[in-house]
């Protein structure tokens, strides 16, 4: 008995419908599996942050942008932290240095050294360990800290949260992250 497939032009008509499956398969878990990446012009992933973003420079934030936001994305969240602290060699505990929340889902970057008054219309801030609003620079006791930028892409946008700390932003983000991006910097005091 003969199979189908041995003939040479079912066996061809197979090849091309198989081709075009698996690549519009992939195509389409590609579009659904897109990078969403966080990157900056000012340092690399996993490299040295440059001291004028730090407390022995100018204490400004570095240049931020990233890819487009997952479908359905309806804000964006950006919490920069260091899980070092005090000491690498013996962290205690994760100090915040950033939250911001609300950030519309077509804005694509945030500019270097931001002001209050340049940061995306609608976005918040939360408070850092200083216990104040905005972004304050790495400025480690002792050894090399590695700094985490870490961005979320939210179902929702969130309410007021009244410059809420760390705790309190991932509390009302809980059960709404559809996505996320992380580049990581370092930095020791010279």
């Amino acid at each position: 008995m003969s199979s189908i497939y041995q003939h040479p032009v079912t066996r061809l008509v197979f090849l091309i419908f198989s081709f075009f499956y698996i690549t519009a398969t992939l195509a389409a878990e590609g579009e659904q599996n897109m990078a969403f990446t966080l990157k900056s012009p000012d340092f690399v992933h996993l490299g040295e942050i440059p001291k004028i973003f730090t407390c022995q420079g100018d204490d400004i934030s570095p240049a931020l942008n990233w890819s487009q936001p997952p479908q359905n994305t309806k804000s964006l969240v950006l919490i920069v932290d260091d899980p070092d602290a005090p000491d690498p060699a013996a962290p205690k505990m994760t100090w915040v240095h950033w939250l911001l929340y609300n950030i519309p889902p077509t804005v694509t970057e945030i500019p270097k050294a931001v002001a209050v008054s340049d940061l995306p219309i609608a976005s918040r801030q939360g408070k850092n360990d200083w216990k104040k609003t905005g972004y304050g620079g790495p400025c480690p006791p002792i050894g090399r800290h590695r700094y985490f930028h870490k961005l979320y892409a939210l179902d929702i946008e969130l309410p007021d949260l009244h410059h809420p700390n760390k705790a309190g932003l991932e509390k009302a983000m809980a059960g709404h992250i559809i996505g996320q991006a992380e580049l990581i910097g370092t930095y020791q005091k010279q």
